[in-house]
């Protein structure tokens, strides 16, 4: 049986995440103990204590999730047979399959998560969850509603059939709601976020993201991880240098995944981080998976 491990990304985080594992596992500990040193200040206290508002804020929800997850997954002492992380879960998944260091990799999410809370500042947007409608059908609104408002409005993280997140300016956003609504859409909803994400208005964030990028060292990873910017697997290291990059702008294709995976062999998909969701959207688009998780 191959398994499957998989990273959850912004938006599983909880005040109180880790702390359980922080209080009783020795290596989970140690792990947050040299996330203090490498950041510079105590991310735990914001993990276990919040308060939510400041937890929420992309510069501490990336690398609080990243390192929830990585520390998490290291005790469970497992070699994964394929690995895939949810946007942000990317760069978790990637020191899983042992392509970047932990310390290389909190370091980048820190810098990534600040520069795209201020591409939220300079340029505000939001996004929306979309559920019960074809993907074609979202992509097509959404393309009238950026033709209607001359403002962008795109499809963001397809995360299985039948849910999908459309992310942009927040009055194209708007319009797109009230056109999936007039569709006959099911459930059409703005969601609590900092910045329109995997859209073109994180562009101010990019350049930044480039040169961080090129400093991280990539090796051949022990086992493929299949990129949101593609869905499909690579153990090549530019490729995944090029794929973390190019995720930024452009939308996170976690159906393709789940699919990928399946056909690649997986039949048992492991979520480590935060939350459940992952679990939930494998068994959405693909019959036969079995998932357990650990939070």
């Amino acid at each position: 049986m191959k398994k499957g491990y998989v990273f959850p990304g912004q938006g599983s985080q909880f005040a109180g995440m880790g702390k359980t594992h922080y209080e009783h596992n020795p290596l989970f500990k140690n792990r947050c103990e040299q996330a203090k040193d490498i950041l510079g200040f105590d991310l735990t206290e914001i993990m276990f204590d919040g308060p939510e508002e400041k937890l929420r804020q992309t510069e501490n929800t990336q690398p609080a999730i990243f390192l929830h997850s990585v520390a998490l997954f290291e005790t469970l002492k497992q070699q994964p047979d394929m690995v895939a992380g949810h946007s942000l879960g990317e760069f978790s998944a990637l020191v899983a399959c042992k392509a970047v260091s932990f310390e290389q990799a909190l370091a980048t999410v820190r810098k990534r998560g600040q520069l795209m809370q201020q591409a939220g500042v300079e340029h505000p947007g939001t996004m929306a969850a979309v559920i019960g409608m074809e993907d074609d059908k979202v992509e097509a609104v959404c393309h009238k509603a950026s033709q209607k408002t001359k403002l962008p409005v795109v499809a963001a993280n397809y995360n299985s059939k039948g849910q999908l997140v459309i992310s942009g300016h927040e009055e194209a956003i708007d319009i797109a709601i009230d056109f999936l609504k007039e569709e006959g859409c099911k459930l059409a909803k703005k969601l609590p976020v900092s910045g329109a994400f995997h859209s073109p208005l994180m562009l101010p964030a990019f350049e930044g993201l480039e040169e961080s990028l090129n400093t991280l060292k990539i090796s051949k990873p022990i086992c493929p991880i299949y990129s949101n910017y593609t869905g499909e697997a690579t153990i090549e290291p530019d490729e995944i240098r090029s794929n973390l990059l190019n995720q930024l702008l452009n939308p996170v294709r976690w159906t393709q995944t789940m699919i990928n995976m399946k056909q690649d062999g997986a039949n048992l998909l492991v979520e480590v981080g935060p939350g459940k969701v992952l679990q939930g959207l494998a068994k959405r688009t693909v019959k036969g998976y079995e998932t357990y998780g650990y939070e």
